[in-house]
């Protein structure tokens, strides 16, 4: 029988951000790596080399006056049997008391469209522990409705990170930045995930997906990169030369520094203009060197190269 399967990233906001794409293109690149970590009872029974992505699905809640949109969209085999997978990112860090009614809102959207069985999973990417439902019951004092709806669930938040650092698996190193750890772990998660990265070996493309999710949601200040490369040279020193040899490992701080060096330069230049003007004016060298706070031997280098 065909087999409908509806994963749910649930982030409680319409918008579609950067943090949706992310999630996005992560679940589309690594579909497969994501059911056989978190859920290999599913992963066993899917043909994963018959797996196509399908257009997204938007729905109407005309009760609360918004949309939702499904973002990925994946149909694949089951057993030899078609099976449709759809999975709903939309991340989000608040809680929602009535998440598991919206649950089952689209779960009944879905089958609506498709009249196939549906598997809902739904991925919490909360920033702090919340204790959610996993059911959709519906009853009278008078009557129960034969209805119990209820979804898997993965909390990231509630997993320790250190349980996936020995991981090959490229979703486990990407969502360590959203499992569970304390502020004085961050330096070491990251260290961590290098590890991860360099032990994967993935192609460039890959390891710059899996670095900028990462990124995303766990970036360390200046001062933490400092203890970061002093504990990454405090390791094995093959291991510490192929993290620095990651081509993505401080790409995002060599574009920030190239773009306040290039505002230093744009600075200094008009700095220097100031100065020119202020020599044909006459002004004296002093006055020049305090308004432009350019060096006095750089104004004096300025008035040579205009008197030649």
């Amino acid at each position: 029988m065909p087999v409908l399967f509806y994963v749910y990233e649930d982030a409680g906001t319409s918008r579609y951000t950067d943090h949706d794409q992310l999630f996005k293109e992560l679940l589309h690149t690594f579909f497969a790596e994501f059911l056989e970590l978190f859920f290999p009872e599913v992963h066993k029974y899917i043909d994963f080399s018959a797996i196509r992505p399908l257009s997204e699905e938007v729905f109407t809640d005309l009760l609360g006056g918004e949309s939702r949109r499904a973002d990925i969209v994946i149909e694949a085999k089951l057993k030899g049997e078609e099976t449709i997978l759809i999975i709903h990112v939309e991340p989000q860090s608040y809680y929602q008391t009535n998440f598991h009614e919206r649950m089952y809102l689209y779960f009944s959207l879905l089958y609506n469209k498709y009249r196939k069985p549906i598997l809902p999973i739904a991925v919490f990417t909360y920033d702090k522990n919340y204790n959610e439902k996993n059911e959709f019951t519906m009853s009278f004092p008078f009557f129960h409705v034969l209805l119990s709806f209820q979804f898997l669930t993965l909390t990231l938040r509630k997993l320790r990170w250190r349980d996936f650092i020995h991981s090959n698996n490229p979703v486990a190193a990407a969502l360590l930045c959203k499992m569970g750890f304390t502020e004085a772990e961050r330096v070491e998660v990251k260290k961590e995930f290098l590890r991860m990265l360099v032990r994967m070996q993935l192609d460039p493309a890959r390891q710059r997906l899996i670095y900028g999710f990462f990124e995303r949601y766990l970036k360390l200040t200046d001062e933490e990169e400092k203890v970061l490369m002093q504990e990454v040279n405090k390791l094995d020193p093959e291991l510490a030369s192929k993290i620095m040899e990651l081509p993505i490992s401080y790409e995002e701080k060599g574009k920030e520094i190239g773009k306040e060096i290039g505002k230093e330069i744009g600075r200094n230049e008009e700095k220097r203009k100031i100065a020119q003007n202020m020599i044909k004016e006459g002004f004296p060298l002093n006055i020049i060197a305090k308004i432009t706070e350019l060096p006095v031997e750089e104004i004096k280098l300025i008035m040579e190269k205009g008197n030649d």
